[in-house]
């Protein structure tokens, strides 16, 4: 990961954060609305915004990235 995509995980929103932690064990727009109590169109709406920060093309990459930060690839996933 580069320097631009460290700034960008920064500018993460804590509820993106959460988010982006379900995606990591594979879970659904679904059931991480059900798990944060939020409707299905708004979890939609935060992979997308966590899609274009991180300059990812899809869950699946968000996944990867979620993972190798949190296996200490780096400095892991906070929040």
């Amino acid at each position: 990961m580069n320097y631009q995509q460290e700034n960008l995980r920064a500018a993460l929103t804590p509820r993106e954060t959460v988010v982006l932690k379900f995606l990591a064990q594979g879970l659904s727009n679904k059931d991480i609305a059900v798990n944060m109590r939020l409707s299905p169109s708004t979890v939609k709406r935060h992979v997308e915004n966590i899609l274009r920060k991180l300059q990812l093309k899809n869950r699946v990459e968000a996944a990867v990235y979620a993972v190798t930060k949190a296996t200490g690839a780096s400095q892991g996933l906070t929040g």
